[in-house]
Parts: structure tokens; C-alpha cells; sequence
């Protein structure tokens, strides 16, 4: 479903991805992790097209991403943001149906379409009538979710959705996130530092280091079999990883 093939991405002097070439298979969670600044996040960008890469190539399918096509794959993508990316003079209602109005969507269509989210997400039906500033993390990550749907996209980039939730509202969307993906079989890419996350989340695990990736894997693979001393340290340093299939605490 999405490929790199050799992709270089710099910021000035700092090599954010050095020659990746990476696959996404379709239809299941691939969770990238890393350090900070290993280019988890950059890796996002250039999949929805925000970034262009400095050579290589990026693909959605067959089709090379390139700037006069990036628009039409966007909207074949869902994308949330680290921290949701919710407009706040806007409200939650608003900001889940503003790509689908822009698009011409008539009003039967756009609140079916919301009531299906709903169904999906577990929003309460009255938190769509607030605006981002009133509402709860958990309720922000979830009408981010909403809006990243709306479209029903073939791919979900989700970068860092649940990191700034404490620990039992984000026990609670990782088990909700997860039926999500199950439920709707799309093609996932979601970016976590919580390597137990990562594993309950994701088919496959993606661990980057300073542009490159290190080793894909399970979290078991990982563990059993690292490629080198830095995929050890990193499975070793993630303390109070739970067995595998359970959620962090």
C-alpha cells in the first residue's frame, strides 16, 4: 500500500531519513518506533505528502507521490497529528464535517456519516456540540479520530495519538483503537515511543535509529533475535513491558 525506496530526508545539516526503503503492508498496523529525532515523525510527513523527500521515492500503491497528485491521495488518507490538530473556534462537530462540507457533502450524507464515527469512536453525541478547549483529552483524540475518518480513507496515519493522556484514559483508547483497526481493516501507520504499545497495536514493529531502521519485527522477534546491541538495549531499557497481546498499564 505505501513504499519507500531509497528516501533521504535533511533538514540543513541534520539527516532526518537516510536512504529508507520501507513497506507498509495493506490492511494491517505497522508501529514505528525510535528514539526521539530518529525521523518516526518526518517518516509520517512525507507518507501524507506534507514533505517531499530529497531524493528517493515515495509511493501510494503504484502511484508515485508526487507534488501535482499529492492533493487527490490525501484525501485517501487519514492523518492525526500529535496533538489532534483540532481548530479551537471551531467545534468538535465543525471540525469533524469541515473536508467533507469543503467537499460538497449534503447534510443527510454528513450526519450519517457522523453517526457511523460515533458508533466507532464511543463520542458522546453531546461533546459535538462543544469546542475543543471544552472537552476532555480523550474526547480530543477521539473527534481527532472522527475527522481523520470522516473521508473512510484507505490509510490511518496516526503520529503519537495517545501520549499526552494519562495512564487510564490511555489504557482505554489503546483497547478502543485497536477494535478500530480491526473492525475497519485499513492500512495503519502509527508512531508511539511505548514499545508495548507498539506491540498491541501493531502487526509489525519499526524500530528507527538516527534516520535509518534498525530492525522490523515483532516485539518477540525483537527480543529473541536483535540485529545488534542498540535493538537490545532499546527492548531492554521499555521497563514493565507486560506479556505479549496485553495492554500497558
Amino acid at each position: 500500500m505505501l513504499s519507500l525506496r531509497g528516501v533521504t530526508k535533511r533538514y540543513g545539516s541534520l539527516v532526518a531519513l537516510d536512504s529508507v526503503d520501507l513497506e507498509f503492508e495493506a490492511n494491517r498496523t505497522t508501529a514505528l518506533i525510535g528514539p526521539s529525532g530518529c525521523g518516526k515523525s518526518t517518516l509520517l510527513r512525507l507518507l501524507v505528502g506534507l514533505q517531499a523527500p530529497d531524493s528517493g521515492q515515495v509511493s501510494f500503491g503504484e502511484e508515485e507521490l508526487r507534488p501535482e497528485g499529492v492533493e487527490a491521495v490525501r484525501r485517501r488518507i487519514g492523518y492525526v497529528i500529535q496533538d489532534g490538530g483540532l481548530f479551537p473556534h471551531l467545534t468538535a462537530f465543525d471540525n469533524v464535517a469541515l473536508l467533507a462540507r469543503f467537499l460538497g457533502w449534503g447534510s443527510d450524507r454528513l450526519h450519517a456519516r457522523i453517526d457511523q464515527l460515533i458508533g466507532l469512536t464511543h463520542l458522546s453525541t453531546s461533546a459535538l456540540d462543544r469546542y475543543p478547549g471544552e472537552l476532555s483529552g480523550g474526547q480530543r483524540q477521539r473527534v481527532s479520530l472522527m475527522r481523520a475518518l470522516m473521508l473512510d480513507p484507505e490509510v490511518l496515519l496516526l503520529d503519537e495519538p495517545l501520549g499526552a493522556l494519562d495512564a487510564m484514559i490511555r489504557f482505554e483508547l489503546q483497547e478502543e483503537l485497536r477494535q478500530i483497526f480491526d473492525d475497519l481493516g485499513k492500512t495503519v501507520v502509527l508512531v508511539t515511543h511505548d514499545l508495548a504499545e507498539a506491540d498491541y497495536l501493531g502487526h509489525t514493529i519499526v524500530l528507527l535509529r538516527n534516520g535509518r531502521v534498525v530492525q522490523r519485527g515483532t516485539l518477540a522477534e525483537l527480543t529473541a533475535a536483535p540485529e545488534d546491541e542498540f535493538v537490545r538495549r532499546f527492548v531492554r531499557a521499555q521497563r514493565r513491558l507486560p506479556a505479549q497481546g496485553e495492554a500497558s498499564p
